[in-house]
């Protein structure tokens, strides 16, 4: 099944463009080892505690652990542990802390800034008005490496409904390039999931997270 729905999926996908995040959030070690074999390498995970549970088992393969998830403060040194790529830096005090850790690990993280372009109560995610500001202020970290942005969109039933916030996600994105000391290093907008990753990428996004388009449904606790 794997293997199939990701063939579908690529099909609409410009590869050579588009990071593909293979969302594992309650998928088993087994099903991540056949994901890896069906092509994908890169594996999103929404909880640190989760995510090293499976990579302590799956330390055999080449994976890219990317954490997709809200990450808690007092989980910033773990998390910079395991994860290539943080996509949910929501505050300054979250980015002194990784910031802090990646000194401690002789390492410099890659983060996404994370905005809550829909302005949803239950998103987390700074204001886009807050972001000008944040970019400037995590870029000057010296243990941090900020690669771009990342949203969740509202869910819609007509996912054509989510355009004018990936539209305007994109605009952020292109604007805030321009002020950051390494604009190339400023190159993921992470935006899009199995309901409206076409409708993202048509506006710009160039790293999609799909959890149920590859799986299938969440297998239960």
């Amino acid at each position: 099944m794997i293997a199939e729905n990701l063939a579908i999926i690529k099909e609409t996908l410009p590869s050579a463009k588009v990071t593909l995040i293979a969302v594992t959030k309650t998928q088993s070690v087994a099903v991540i080892r056949k994901a890896f074999a069906a092509g994908l390498p890169v594996i999103g995970e929404n909880k640190v505690q989760e995510a090293l549970e499976k990579s302590a088992q799956l330390s055999d393969l080449p994976l890219e652990w990317h954490l997709i998830g809200h990450l808690q403060t007092n989980k910033a040194k773990q998390a910079v542990s395991i994860f290539s790529l943080i996509h949910s830096v929501d505050s300054l005090k979250l980015a002194i802390e990784i910031d802090r850790c990646a000194k401690n690990a002789a390492k410099v993280q890659d983060v996404l800034l994370q905005v809550n372009v829909a302005g949803e109560e239950t998103k987390s995610g700074v204001a886009p008005q807050e972001a000008d500001e944040l970019v400037v202020l995590i870029d000057s970290l010296p243990n941090i490496r900020l690669c771009g942005l990342m949203t969740v969109a509202p869910f819609f039933d007509d996912p054509e409904q989510t355009r004018p916030i990936f539209r305007e996600m994109s605009a952020l994105f292109k604007r805030l390039q321009k002020k950051v000391r390494h604009p190339e290093s400023f190159r993921w907008l992470s935006m899009g999931m199995t309901h409206d990753y076409k409708v993202a990428v048509e506006e710009g996004s160039n790293m999609v997270r799909i959890g149920t388009g590859i799986f299938g449904a969440r297998a239960p606790r």
